[in-house]
């Protein structure tokens, strides 16, 4: 979650207003409201303060990246010299390339009447 939406949804939670949560913070309304809307970049330190002024604290996490690509893969590719990485891109180019004539073959071949 963004932090502005995170600092949004916990001063509706705490049903303080713009003006309010910035008094405790001790910045200004606009400023909230900048950092509400992702207008402006916020650091750990001011949002840690921001929070704080509602009774709460960052909590940070990390969680794995979701890809398509298989890291034993990346790797092994990264071992490759440039022309095997382009030969490997090439042959790769033309399997889909043909996965996706087939399929648009079955899809003609199922749509005609029977």
């Amino acid at each position: 979650m963004p932090p502005g939406e995170l600092i949004k949804r916990l001063r509706n939670a705490h049903r303080l207003s713009q003006r309010e949560l910035a008094y405790r913070a001790g910045t200004s309304q606009s400023a909230i409201a900048r950092l509400e809307n992702g207008d402006e970049d916020i650091t750990w330190t001011r949002l840690r303060s921001i929070l704080s002024a509602m009774g709460d604290e960052p909590v940070l996490e990390r969680k794995r990246l979701t890809s398509r690509y298989d890291p034993g893969d990346l790797m092994r590719d990264r071992d490759m010299s440039p022309e095997m990485r382009l030969a490997n891109g090439i042959r790769f180019n033309n399997f889909a390339s043909r996965m996706a004539l087939a399929g648009a073959e079955a899809r003609a071949k199922n749509a005609r009447p029977a």
